[in-house]
Protein backbone atom coordinates (compact mmCIF):
# COMPACT_ATOMS: atom_id res chain seq x y z
CA UNK A 1 0.00 0.00 0.00
CA UNK A 2 1.18 3.50 -0.83
CA UNK A 3 0.24 6.06 1.81
CA UNK A 4 0.42 9.82 2.16
CA UNK A 5 0.38 11.87 5.35
CA UNK A 6 -1.41 15.19 5.74
CA UNK A 7 -0.17 17.33 8.62
CA UNK A 8 -2.21 20.14 10.15
CA UNK A 9 -0.10 22.44 12.34
CA UNK A 10 -2.53 24.41 14.51
CA UNK A 11 -2.43 26.94 17.31
CA UNK A 12 -2.65 24.43 20.14
CA UNK A 13 -2.00 21.06 18.48
CA UNK A 14 -0.48 19.30 15.50
CA UNK A 15 -2.34 16.49 13.81
CA UNK A 16 -0.94 13.92 11.38
CA UNK A 17 -3.44 11.96 9.27
CA UNK A 18 -2.51 8.84 7.30
CA UNK A 19 -4.38 8.38 3.99
CA UNK A 20 -4.38 5.32 1.75
CA UNK A 21 -4.18 5.48 -2.04
CA UNK A 22 -7.94 6.15 -2.23
CA UNK A 23 -7.60 9.10 0.15
CA UNK A 24 -9.38 7.24 2.93
CA UNK A 25 -8.25 8.00 6.48
CA UNK A 26 -6.37 5.03 7.93
CA UNK A 27 -5.00 6.52 11.14
CA UNK A 28 -4.39 9.84 12.85
CA UNK A 29 -2.44 11.26 15.78
CA UNK A 30 -3.00 14.57 17.52
CA UNK A 31 -0.40 16.10 19.83
CA UNK A 32 -1.22 19.22 21.82
CA UNK A 33 0.95 21.98 23.26
CA UNK A 34 0.17 25.02 25.39
CA UNK A 35 -0.45 28.53 24.16
CA UNK A 36 1.52 30.80 26.48
CA UNK A 37 -0.35 33.89 27.70
CA UNK A 38 1.97 35.03 30.48
CA UNK A 39 1.39 38.71 29.73
CA UNK A 40 -1.64 40.72 28.62
CA UNK A 41 -2.35 40.18 24.89
CA UNK A 42 0.45 37.59 24.58
CA UNK A 43 -0.13 34.32 22.68
CA UNK A 44 3.07 32.35 22.02
CA UNK A 45 4.15 28.77 21.36
CA UNK A 46 7.37 27.07 22.47
CA UNK A 47 9.51 26.01 19.51
CA UNK A 48 10.71 22.74 20.99
CA UNK A 49 7.17 21.78 21.97
CA UNK A 50 6.03 22.49 18.40
CA UNK A 51 8.80 20.36 16.93
CA UNK A 52 8.37 17.50 19.39
CA UNK A 53 4.62 17.41 18.66
CA UNK A 54 5.35 17.08 14.93
CA UNK A 55 7.88 14.30 15.41
CA UNK A 56 5.57 12.45 17.81
CA UNK A 57 2.48 12.73 15.58
CA UNK A 58 4.38 11.65 12.46
CA UNK A 59 6.13 8.72 14.13
CA UNK A 60 2.79 7.46 15.49
CA UNK A 61 1.04 7.32 12.12
CA UNK A 62 4.18 5.97 10.43
CA UNK A 63 4.00 3.02 12.83
CA UNK A 64 0.41 2.48 11.69
CA UNK A 65 1.61 2.39 8.09
CA UNK A 66 3.66 -0.78 8.76
CA UNK A 67 6.51 0.11 6.46
CA UNK A 68 8.29 -3.10 7.43
CA UNK A 69 5.63 -5.00 5.44
CA UNK A 70 6.57 -3.28 2.20
CA UNK A 71 4.17 -0.35 2.48
CA UNK A 72 5.49 3.08 1.52
CA UNK A 73 4.83 6.73 2.30
CA UNK A 74 5.07 8.68 -0.93
CA UNK A 75 4.78 12.16 0.60
CA UNK A 76 4.07 14.23 3.69
CA UNK A 77 2.24 17.50 3.07
CA UNK A 78 1.34 20.44 5.31
CA UNK A 79 -1.48 22.73 6.31
CA UNK A 80 -0.49 25.37 8.84
CA UNK A 81 -1.88 28.18 10.94
CA UNK A 82 -1.01 31.56 9.42
CA UNK A 83 0.40 34.90 10.66
CA UNK A 84 3.07 33.60 13.07
CA UNK A 85 6.52 35.15 13.51
CA UNK A 86 9.80 33.81 14.91
CA UNK A 87 13.03 35.82 15.02
CA UNK A 88 16.44 34.11 14.66
CA UNK A 89 19.96 35.48 14.82
CA UNK A 90 22.43 35.12 11.95
CA UNK A 91 23.46 31.65 13.19
CA UNK A 92 19.79 30.52 13.30
CA UNK A 93 19.53 30.56 17.07
CA UNK A 94 15.96 31.53 18.01
CA UNK A 95 15.50 34.92 19.66
CA UNK A 96 11.76 34.53 20.33
CA UNK A 97 9.13 31.87 20.75
CA UNK A 98 6.54 31.57 17.99
CA UNK A 99 4.40 34.72 18.22
CA UNK A 100 1.01 33.53 16.95
CA UNK A 101 -1.88 35.19 15.13
CA UNK A 102 -3.68 35.50 18.48
CA UNK A 103 -0.99 37.76 19.95
CA UNK A 104 -2.21 41.39 19.93
CA UNK A 105 0.63 43.23 21.66
CA UNK A 106 1.25 45.17 18.46
CA UNK A 107 -2.09 46.99 18.70
CA UNK A 108 -0.55 50.45 19.29
CA UNK A 109 1.64 50.24 16.18
CA UNK A 110 -1.23 48.83 14.14
CA UNK A 111 -3.39 51.84 15.00
CA UNK A 112 -0.55 54.20 14.04
CA UNK A 113 -0.23 52.44 10.69
CA UNK A 114 -3.96 52.80 10.08
CA UNK A 115 -3.96 56.48 11.09
CA UNK A 116 -1.06 57.63 8.90
CA UNK A 117 -2.49 56.17 5.69
CA UNK A 118 0.38 53.75 5.07
CA UNK A 119 -1.74 50.87 6.29
CA UNK A 120 -4.31 51.35 3.54
CA UNK A 121 -1.61 51.45 0.86
CA UNK A 122 0.06 48.30 2.19
CA UNK A 123 -3.29 46.48 2.41
CA UNK A 124 -3.97 47.24 -1.26
CA UNK A 125 -0.66 45.59 -2.19
CA UNK A 126 -0.69 42.67 0.23
CA UNK A 127 -4.37 41.80 0.74
CA UNK A 128 -3.75 41.38 4.48
CA UNK A 129 -5.89 43.70 6.63
CA UNK A 130 -3.93 45.89 9.03
CA UNK A 131 -4.22 44.12 12.37
CA UNK A 132 -1.90 43.00 15.21
CA UNK A 133 -2.26 39.39 13.99
CA UNK A 134 0.00 40.05 11.00
CA UNK A 135 3.81 39.74 11.10
CA UNK A 136 3.88 43.27 9.58
CA UNK A 137 2.56 44.69 12.86
CA UNK A 138 4.57 42.28 15.00
CA UNK A 139 7.79 43.52 13.39
CA UNK A 140 6.86 47.14 14.18
CA UNK A 141 6.25 46.09 17.79
CA UNK A 142 9.59 44.27 18.01
CA UNK A 143 11.38 47.27 16.53
CA UNK A 144 9.82 49.67 19.03
CA UNK A 145 9.71 47.61 22.22
CA UNK A 146 12.34 44.89 21.78
CA UNK A 147 15.10 46.61 19.86
CA UNK A 148 17.66 44.14 21.24
CA UNK A 149 15.88 41.29 19.44
CA UNK A 150 15.10 43.32 16.32
CA UNK A 151 18.73 44.44 15.94
CA UNK A 152 20.09 40.90 16.39
CA UNK A 153 17.62 39.27 14.01
CA UNK A 154 19.11 37.80 10.87
CA UNK A 155 16.12 35.71 9.81
CA UNK A 156 12.34 35.63 10.27
CA UNK A 157 10.16 32.56 9.79
CA UNK A 158 6.69 31.30 10.71
CA UNK A 159 5.89 28.04 12.49
CA UNK A 160 5.77 25.80 9.41
CA UNK A 161 8.95 27.29 7.97
CA UNK A 162 10.66 26.72 11.31
CA UNK A 163 9.68 23.04 11.22
CA UNK A 164 11.02 22.68 7.68
CA UNK A 165 14.23 24.51 8.60
CA UNK A 166 14.74 22.20 11.57
CA UNK A 167 14.13 19.08 9.46
CA UNK A 168 15.97 20.12 6.28
CA UNK A 169 17.96 23.29 6.93
CA UNK A 170 15.76 25.05 4.34
CA UNK A 171 14.74 28.72 4.26
CA UNK A 172 11.54 28.87 2.17
CA UNK A 173 7.93 29.96 2.63
CA UNK A 174 5.02 28.97 0.42
CA UNK A 175 3.16 31.88 -1.16
CA UNK A 176 -0.02 30.98 0.72
CA UNK A 177 1.58 31.56 4.13
CA UNK A 178 3.53 34.54 2.73
CA UNK A 179 0.29 36.17 1.53
CA UNK A 180 -0.90 36.36 5.15
CA UNK A 181 2.15 38.17 6.51
CA UNK A 182 1.24 41.69 5.37
CA UNK A 183 4.72 41.79 3.80
CA UNK A 184 4.02 39.99 0.51
CA UNK A 185 2.80 41.66 -2.68
CA UNK A 186 0.02 39.45 -4.01
CA UNK A 187 0.24 40.98 -7.49
CA UNK A 188 3.93 40.44 -8.23
CA UNK A 189 4.32 37.44 -5.88
CA UNK A 190 7.33 38.81 -4.03
CA UNK A 191 8.05 40.64 -0.79
CA UNK A 192 6.47 44.09 -0.90
CA UNK A 193 8.95 46.96 -1.05
CA UNK A 194 6.73 49.41 0.83
CA UNK A 195 6.03 46.94 3.65
CA UNK A 196 9.75 46.21 3.95
CA UNK A 197 10.54 49.93 4.07
CA UNK A 198 7.98 50.52 6.84
CA UNK A 199 9.29 47.65 8.99
CA UNK A 200 12.97 48.16 8.17
CA UNK A 201 13.32 44.47 7.30
CA UNK A 202 15.51 43.43 4.38
CA UNK A 203 14.41 40.90 1.79
CA UNK A 204 17.37 38.67 2.67
CA UNK A 205 16.01 38.35 6.23
CA UNK A 206 12.88 36.69 4.85
CA UNK A 207 12.52 33.23 3.31
CA UNK A 208 12.39 32.52 -0.41
CA UNK A 209 8.75 32.50 -1.60
CA UNK A 210 7.84 29.21 -3.32
CA UNK A 211 4.74 27.54 -4.74
CA UNK A 212 2.77 25.24 -2.39
CA UNK A 213 3.91 22.35 -4.62
CA UNK A 214 7.57 22.81 -3.69
CA UNK A 215 9.01 19.99 -1.59
CA UNK A 216 12.15 18.94 0.28
CA UNK A 217 13.53 15.39 0.16
CA UNK A 218 16.83 15.49 2.02
CA UNK A 219 15.88 15.28 5.69
CA UNK A 220 18.56 15.19 8.35
CA UNK A 221 19.11 11.51 9.05
CA UNK A 222 18.59 11.78 12.82
CA UNK A 223 15.05 13.08 12.35
CA UNK A 224 14.22 10.56 9.62
CA UNK A 225 15.24 7.85 12.06
CA UNK A 226 13.07 9.32 14.84
CA UNK A 227 10.05 9.48 12.54
CA UNK A 228 10.74 6.10 10.98
CA UNK A 229 10.75 7.07 7.30
CA UNK A 230 13.40 7.28 4.57
CA UNK A 231 15.27 10.59 4.57
CA UNK A 232 14.37 11.16 0.91
CA UNK A 233 10.59 11.13 1.54
CA UNK A 234 9.16 14.27 -0.12
CA UNK A 235 7.86 16.83 2.37
CA UNK A 236 5.54 19.18 0.46
CA UNK A 237 5.20 22.76 1.73
CA UNK A 238 1.45 22.89 1.19
CA UNK A 239 -0.42 26.04 2.19
CA UNK A 240 -2.16 28.01 4.92
CA UNK A 241 -4.95 26.37 6.89
CA UNK A 242 -7.60 28.83 5.68
CA UNK A 243 -7.09 28.34 1.93
CA UNK A 244 -6.69 24.59 2.37
CA UNK A 245 -9.88 24.44 4.40
CA UNK A 246 -11.80 25.71 1.34
CA UNK A 247 -10.18 23.08 -0.83
CA UNK A 248 -10.79 20.39 1.79
CA UNK A 249 -14.56 20.90 1.81
CA UNK A 250 -14.74 21.40 -1.98
CA UNK A 251 -15.69 25.08 -1.65
CA UNK A 252 -13.73 26.15 -4.72
CA UNK A 253 -16.48 27.03 -7.21
CA UNK A 254 -17.95 30.56 -7.53
CA UNK A 255 -20.43 31.44 -4.79
CA UNK A 256 -19.64 28.41 -2.62
CA UNK A 257 -18.49 29.58 0.79
CA UNK A 258 -16.56 27.60 3.38
CA UNK A 259 -17.25 28.37 7.01
CA UNK A 260 -14.83 27.01 9.56
CA UNK A 261 -15.32 27.38 13.30
CA UNK A 262 -12.65 25.86 15.49
CA UNK A 263 -10.89 27.82 18.20
CA UNK A 264 -11.33 30.82 15.92
CA UNK A 265 -13.23 30.89 12.63
CA UNK A 266 -13.55 32.23 9.11
CA UNK A 267 -15.76 32.45 6.05
CA UNK A 268 -14.08 32.31 2.63
CA UNK A 269 -14.72 31.92 -1.10
CA UNK A 270 -12.28 31.19 -3.95
CA UNK A 271 -11.48 33.64 -6.74
CA UNK A 272 -9.32 33.23 -9.83
CA UNK A 273 -7.47 36.44 -9.01
CA UNK A 274 -6.72 38.63 -5.95
CA UNK A 275 -9.65 40.83 -4.90
CA UNK A 276 -9.19 43.86 -2.65
CA UNK A 277 -12.03 45.29 -0.55
CA UNK A 278 -12.10 49.12 -0.85
CA UNK A 279 -13.19 49.23 2.81
CA UNK A 280 -10.38 46.95 3.96
CA UNK A 281 -12.63 44.36 5.63
CA UNK A 282 -11.61 41.15 3.85
CA UNK A 283 -8.36 39.34 3.19
CA UNK A 284 -7.04 37.82 -0.03
CA UNK A 285 -4.69 34.86 0.51
CA UNK A 286 -3.21 32.50 -2.04
CA UNK A 287 -4.10 28.85 -2.32
CA UNK A 288 -1.72 28.83 -5.26
CA UNK A 289 -0.94 31.45 -7.91
CA UNK A 290 -4.11 30.57 -9.83
CA UNK A 291 -6.54 30.32 -6.90
CA UNK A 292 -7.12 33.05 -4.32
CA UNK A 293 -9.18 32.78 -1.16
CA UNK A 294 -11.14 35.91 -0.24
CA UNK A 295 -12.76 36.11 3.16
CA UNK A 296 -12.73 37.26 6.73
CA UNK A 297 -11.39 35.59 9.87
CA UNK A 298 -12.90 35.91 13.34
CA UNK A 299 -10.91 35.57 16.56
CA UNK A 300 -13.83 34.30 18.57
CA UNK A 301 -15.25 30.88 17.78
CA UNK A 302 -15.17 27.70 19.79
CA UNK A 303 -12.95 29.32 22.40
CA UNK A 304 -15.89 31.54 23.41
CA UNK A 305 -18.10 28.46 23.82
CA UNK A 306 -15.34 27.00 26.00
CA UNK A 307 -15.24 30.23 28.04
CA UNK A 308 -19.01 29.96 28.65
CA UNK A 309 -18.67 26.33 29.70
CA UNK A 310 -15.77 26.95 32.06
CA UNK A 311 -17.15 30.09 33.69
CA UNK A 312 -20.93 29.58 33.77
CA UNK A 313 -21.49 25.82 33.74
CA UNK A 314 -18.91 24.31 36.06
CA UNK A 315 -21.46 22.01 37.73
CA UNK A 316 -22.60 20.73 34.35
CA UNK A 317 -18.99 19.89 33.44
CA UNK A 318 -18.83 17.68 36.52
CA UNK A 319 -22.20 16.11 35.72
CA UNK A 320 -21.10 15.33 32.17
CA UNK A 321 -17.93 13.69 33.49
CA UNK A 322 -19.95 11.50 35.88
CA UNK A 323 -22.28 10.47 33.05
CA UNK A 324 -19.39 9.79 30.69
CA UNK A 325 -20.82 12.40 28.37
CA UNK A 326 -19.14 15.18 26.41
CA UNK A 327 -19.67 18.45 28.28
CA UNK A 328 -20.29 20.38 25.05
CA UNK A 329 -23.06 17.95 24.08
CA UNK A 330 -24.71 18.51 27.45
CA UNK A 331 -24.48 22.28 27.08
CA UNK A 332 -25.92 22.09 23.58
CA UNK A 333 -28.93 20.26 24.97
CA UNK A 334 -29.40 23.09 27.49
CA UNK A 335 -29.18 25.75 24.76
CA UNK A 336 -31.72 23.88 22.62
CA UNK A 337 -34.41 24.48 25.25
CA UNK A 338 -34.30 28.21 24.52
CA UNK A 339 -36.11 29.57 21.44
CA UNK A 340 -34.26 31.15 18.52
CA UNK A 341 -33.25 34.69 19.40
CA UNK A 342 -32.77 33.89 23.12
CA UNK A 343 -35.86 35.96 23.87
CA UNK A 344 -34.12 39.19 23.00
CA UNK A 345 -30.70 38.57 24.55
CA UNK A 346 -27.73 39.48 22.31
CA UNK A 347 -24.08 38.57 22.87
CA UNK A 348 -21.11 40.17 21.15
CA UNK A 349 -18.37 37.52 21.28
CA UNK A 350 -15.31 39.76 21.21
CA UNK A 351 -13.45 38.21 24.17
CA UNK A 352 -10.14 38.26 22.30
CA UNK A 353 -10.51 41.46 20.32
CA UNK A 354 -11.73 40.91 16.77
CA UNK A 355 -10.48 40.63 13.26
CA UNK A 356 -13.18 40.67 10.56
CA UNK A 357 -15.32 42.58 10.05
CA UNK A 358 -14.43 45.34 12.56
CA UNK A 359 -10.64 44.71 12.71
CA UNK A 360 -10.34 46.05 16.25
CA UNK A 361 -7.99 44.34 18.68
CA UNK A 362 -9.49 46.45 21.48
CA UNK A 363 -13.00 45.01 21.00
CA UNK A 364 -14.53 43.37 24.08
CA UNK A 365 -17.50 41.06 24.62
CA UNK A 366 -20.88 42.08 26.00
CA UNK A 367 -24.40 40.85 26.71
CA UNK A 368 -27.14 43.25 25.65
CA UNK A 369 -30.83 43.08 26.57
CA UNK A 370 -30.58 41.17 29.86
CA UNK A 371 -33.78 41.19 31.88
CA UNK A 372 -35.28 39.30 34.85
CA UNK A 373 -36.55 36.55 32.59
CA UNK A 374 -33.15 35.53 31.27
CA UNK A 375 -31.27 32.54 32.70
CA UNK A 376 -27.87 30.95 32.19
CA UNK A 377 -29.46 28.86 29.43
CA UNK A 378 -30.47 32.04 27.60
CA UNK A 379 -26.93 33.36 27.98
CA UNK A 380 -25.54 30.12 26.60
CA UNK A 381 -27.72 30.17 23.51
CA UNK A 382 -26.97 33.87 23.04
CA UNK A 383 -23.24 33.01 23.05
CA UNK A 384 -23.71 30.52 20.21
CA UNK A 385 -25.94 32.92 18.31
CA UNK A 386 -23.47 35.78 18.84
CA UNK A 387 -20.62 33.82 17.30
CA UNK A 388 -22.88 33.00 14.34
CA UNK A 389 -24.19 36.56 13.93
CA UNK A 390 -20.61 37.80 13.84
CA UNK A 391 -19.68 35.41 11.01
CA UNK A 392 -22.89 36.47 9.24
CA UNK A 393 -21.76 40.09 9.52
CA UNK A 394 -18.49 39.10 7.81
CA UNK A 395 -20.47 37.39 5.05
CA UNK A 396 -22.30 40.63 4.27
CA UNK A 397 -18.97 42.36 3.67
CA UNK A 398 -17.78 39.41 1.61
CA UNK A 399 -20.86 39.57 -0.62
CA UNK A 400 -20.11 43.23 -1.36
CA UNK A 401 -16.67 42.23 -2.60
CA UNK A 402 -17.25 38.98 -4.51
CA UNK A 403 -21.03 38.75 -5.04
CA UNK A 404 -23.78 36.65 -3.51
CA UNK A 405 -23.28 33.32 -1.79
CA UNK A 406 -25.08 30.28 -3.21
CA UNK A 407 -24.32 27.66 -0.57
CA UNK A 408 -22.19 26.98 2.48
CA UNK A 409 -19.81 24.13 3.19
CA UNK A 410 -19.16 23.82 6.93
CA UNK A 411 -16.23 22.36 8.79
CA UNK A 412 -14.49 22.60 12.14
CA UNK A 413 -15.60 21.59 15.61
CA UNK A 414 -18.96 23.38 15.35
CA UNK A 415 -19.89 21.22 12.34
CA UNK A 416 -20.32 18.29 14.73
CA UNK A 417 -23.19 20.08 16.52
CA UNK A 418 -26.64 19.75 14.87
CA UNK A 419 -27.87 22.80 16.81
CA UNK A 420 -25.03 24.98 15.57
CA UNK A 421 -25.40 23.75 11.98
CA UNK A 422 -29.10 24.60 12.05
CA UNK A 423 -28.33 27.98 13.61
CA UNK A 424 -26.02 28.84 10.71
CA UNK A 425 -28.63 27.75 8.16
CA UNK A 426 -31.29 29.89 9.90
CA UNK A 427 -29.21 33.04 10.37
CA UNK A 428 -27.68 32.88 6.89
CA UNK A 429 -30.93 31.65 5.28
CA UNK A 430 -28.76 29.32 3.21
CA UNK A 431 -28.40 25.54 3.01
CA UNK A 432 -25.47 24.37 5.13
CA UNK A 433 -23.73 21.18 4.02
CA UNK A 434 -21.34 19.25 6.23
CA UNK A 435 -18.89 17.05 4.30
CA UNK A 436 -18.25 13.50 5.48
CA UNK A 437 -14.53 14.02 6.00
CA UNK A 438 -13.78 16.10 9.09
CA UNK A 439 -10.03 15.97 8.32
CA UNK A 440 -10.51 18.54 5.56
CA UNK A 441 -7.23 20.42 6.08
CA UNK A 442 -5.12 17.26 6.04
CA UNK A 443 -7.02 15.89 3.02
CA UNK A 444 -6.45 19.14 1.12
CA UNK A 445 -2.74 19.01 1.96
CA UNK A 446 -2.59 15.49 0.50
CA UNK A 447 -4.34 16.67 -2.69
CA UNK A 448 -1.67 19.38 -3.00
CA UNK A 449 1.01 16.70 -2.58
CA UNK A 450 -0.58 14.56 -5.31
CA UNK A 451 -0.47 17.51 -7.69
CA UNK A 452 3.10 18.30 -6.66
CA UNK A 453 4.20 14.75 -7.50
CA UNK A 454 2.26 14.66 -10.78
CA UNK A 455 -0.29 12.08 -9.61
CA UNK A 456 -3.20 14.40 -10.48
CA UNK A 457 -3.51 17.36 -12.84
CA UNK A 458 -6.02 19.52 -10.98
CA UNK A 459 -7.00 20.39 -7.42
CA UNK A 460 -10.62 19.79 -8.48
CA UNK A 461 -9.88 16.07 -8.09
CA UNK A 462 -10.88 16.59 -4.48
CA UNK A 463 -14.55 16.42 -5.56
CA UNK A 464 -14.19 12.64 -5.73
CA UNK A 465 -13.32 12.40 -2.06
CA UNK A 466 -15.57 14.94 -0.32
CA UNK A 467 -18.99 13.45 0.35
CA UNK A 468 -21.94 15.34 1.83
CA UNK A 469 -23.10 13.82 5.10
CA UNK A 470 -25.92 16.24 5.93
CA UNK A 471 -27.52 19.37 4.52
CA UNK A 472 -29.44 21.66 6.86
CA UNK A 473 -32.14 23.92 5.44
CA UNK A 474 -33.36 27.16 7.04
CA UNK A 475 -36.45 26.88 9.22
CA UNK A 476 -38.82 29.85 8.64
CA UNK A 477 -39.91 30.11 12.28
CA UNK A 478 -36.28 30.57 13.28
CA UNK A 479 -34.96 32.82 10.53
CA UNK A 480 -37.85 35.23 11.05
CA UNK A 481 -36.64 35.77 14.63
CA UNK A 482 -33.06 36.19 13.46
CA UNK A 483 -34.06 38.68 10.76
CA UNK A 484 -35.27 41.01 13.51
CA UNK A 485 -32.20 40.56 15.72
CA UNK A 486 -29.43 40.70 13.09
CA UNK A 487 -29.76 44.45 12.40
CA UNK A 488 -29.65 45.19 16.14
CA UNK A 489 -26.51 43.07 16.52
CA UNK A 490 -24.83 44.90 13.62
CA UNK A 491 -25.80 48.41 14.79
CA UNK A 492 -24.58 47.66 18.31
CA UNK A 493 -21.23 46.42 16.99
CA UNK A 494 -20.68 49.79 15.33
CA UNK A 495 -21.93 51.89 18.25
CA UNK A 496 -19.84 50.08 20.84
CA UNK A 497 -16.65 50.60 18.83
CA UNK A 498 -16.40 54.14 20.15
CA UNK A 499 -15.73 52.78 23.65
CA UNK A 500 -13.69 49.65 22.94
CA UNK A 501 -10.33 51.37 23.21
CA UNK A 502 -11.29 53.04 26.49
CA UNK A 503 -12.39 49.82 28.18
CA UNK A 504 -9.41 47.90 26.76
CA UNK A 505 -6.98 50.52 28.12
CA UNK A 506 -8.71 50.35 31.50
CA UNK A 507 -8.36 46.55 31.54
CA UNK A 508 -4.68 46.70 30.61
CA UNK A 509 -4.08 49.22 33.38
CA UNK A 510 -5.83 47.17 36.06
CA UNK A 511 -5.29 43.63 34.82
CA UNK A 512 -3.56 41.19 37.16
Amino acid sequence: MEYMIGVDVGTTSTKAVLFDDQNVVVASANKSYPLYRNLPDMAEEDLNELFEALISALSEVVRDANLSKGNTISAVSFSSAMHSLIAFDEQWEPLTRAITWADTRAVEYTEELKANGLGEQIYKNTGTPIHPMAPLSKLLWLKAEHADIYNKAGHYLGIKEYLFHRLFGSNKMDISIASGTGLFNIFNLDWDEQALAVTGVRKDQLPLPVEPYEYEDNMFEKYATLIGIPANTPFVYGAGDGPLSNLGVNAVKPGVAAITIGTSGAIRVVSEKPVIDPKGRTFTYALDKDNWVVGGPVNNGGDVFRWARDNMFDAEKSTAALLGKDSYDLLTEIAERIPAGSEGLIFHPYLGGERAPIWDANARGSFFGLNHGHTRAHMLRAVLEGITFNVFMVSLALEEVVGGLKSIQATGGFARSPLWRQMFADIFEQPVTVPEAFESGALAAVIVAQKALGKIDSLYEIEKYVGAANTYLPEPKNFEAYRELAPIFIRLSRQLQTEYQNIANYQRKHSK
